[in-house]
């Protein structure tokens, strides 16, 4: 019993070590997505978040196990043609006469809560996605380190997963 309390409390602080780690990384090992609507009319709206889908979509093997911020910029360059050709198909499937433009680039960030990380206003290096104008409401997440996203059958709800949460649990369930 007492060596099954002892390896609670060294995962626990493990946990929270690997979560405060997490939380404080320098601003610039992240790499974000950024994905802005033509307008903030509701059909732009929808299409961009149809294009979001597809990007994630594509993205998520992808990038799945990238092992640095430099692998995953790179695997994001050599892509970003594909990801444009993926948005424009998007675009003209729904009816829409403008394009995206895409590229890889640093840009200004405010402060943002994902779940229980926090991410400092700053500038970050990121993927940007512009659909028309891109004058429009806008949606965005992280893409490295892989705490990304997947959307959930029909639902709006976005699930966050950390590899870092997922290990431990792993370690928890063995």
């Amino acid at each position: 019993m007492k060596k099954i309390l002892l390896l609670f409390i060294a995962v626990g602080i493990l946990f929270s070590a690997l979560l405060f780690n997490f939380s404080t990384e320098n601003k610039y090992d992240y790499v974000r997505i950024h994905i802005r609507a033509n307008s903030n009319e509701e059909a732009d709206q929808n299409v961009k978040m149809l294009v979001k889908d597809k990007i994630v979509d594509y993205l998520t093997p992808i990038l799945s196990d990238v092992k640095s911020k430099q692998e995953c910029m790179a695997l994001i360059d050599d892509n970003i043609d594909k990801l444009e050709n993926l948005a424009d198909s998007v675009l003209y499937a729904n009816g829409y006469a403008y394009k995206s433009t895409i590229s890889l680039r640093k840009e200004e960030f405010p402060i943002r809560k994902y779940d229980d990380i926090v991410l400092d206003s700053g500038i970050y290096d990121a993927l940007i996605v512009e659909l028309g104008s891109g004058k429009g409401d806008n949606w965005w997440c992280i893409v490295y380190p892989p705490f990304c996203f997947s959307v959930t059958g029909d639902e709006e709800e976005i699930i966050y997963k950390s590899r870092i949460v997922e290990k431990l649990k792993e370690l928890l369930n063995q």
